[in-house]
């Protein structure tokens, strides 16, 4: 019995050991043209086994670049698509630098800091006042963001000074909107207790009226007892 540590190494696992003893075997083909159908064939059947890849964007040359992969590049076949090389799966990607800017307040974000930068070479006037107005809102609704109890609106001015150094105040706090804007309050559950109720304030008891007790005491009743 031969056990998969004593087996050879595979090198792309989900597709099993006979993709792979089918790819070695097509490597010692010699002819070819036999050698290019047997591979065709290997493809073929690497697509069957991995139906969810059809939905991949250039399906085909993604087995074919398996099947050289699975191959260590031995394979020698026509292929569609350019041969990959050794080096191309091993060249590393070039590293990627992300923004390391500090962040005085995380809970505004960087976009508030640009936009408050920007609002700062406006002009005086009734523009950069709007504007102004929309930054202090945004930055309320970012705070409410994070803590949906309440917010001084002086928190709110206070902050909008610092990150502006001084440059951005809003003349009227009162522009300012409320809380309940932003964080909407749930409707009032007695309120809903209160509709539900029946007119009269009674509950209705689920049971039989009193005439259907007994059926033999009410004379209409179709019901009525026979002795």
């Amino acid at each position: 019995m031969d056990y998969n540590t004593s087996l050879p190494h595979m090198i792309i696992p989900e597709y099993g050991r006979n993709i792979q003893k089918m790819i070695d075997f097509a490597i010692a083909v010699e002819n070819r043209d036999e050698r290019n159908r047997v591979a065709q064939a290997i493809i073929n059947v690497m697509g069957q086994l991995n139906p969810h890849l059809r939905d991949v964007t250039d399906f085909k040359h993604k087995l074919w670049d398996h099947i050289f992969i699975i191959s260590d590049f031995k394979l020698d076949v026509d292929s569609p698509y350019p041969k990959p090389t050794r080096e191309t799966f091993q060249t590393k990607p070039d590293r990627v630098f992300y923004p390391s800017n500090d962040i005085r307040y995380k809970h505004y974000g960087k976009t508030v800091e640009r936009i408050i930068t920007k609002a700062r070479e406006y002009s005086e006037g009734d523009e950069k006042n709007a504007l102004v107005e929309q930054i202090a809102n945004l930055m309320k609704r970012s705070y409410l963001t994070w803590n949906r109890d309440s917010v001084n609106d002086e928190v709110i001015l206070k902050q909008l000074t610092e990150l502006s150094k001084g440059e951005l105040k809003l003349a009227d706090s009162s522009c300012l909107r409320s809380t309940q804007t932003f964080v909407p309050r749930p409707p009032n559950q007695s309120r809903d207790r209160d509709k539900k109720k029946p007119a009269n304030g009674k509950q209705s008891s689920g049971g039989f009226r009193k005439d259907n007790a007994n059926p033999g005491a009410n004379p209409n009743n179709k019901f009525k007892r026979k002795f």
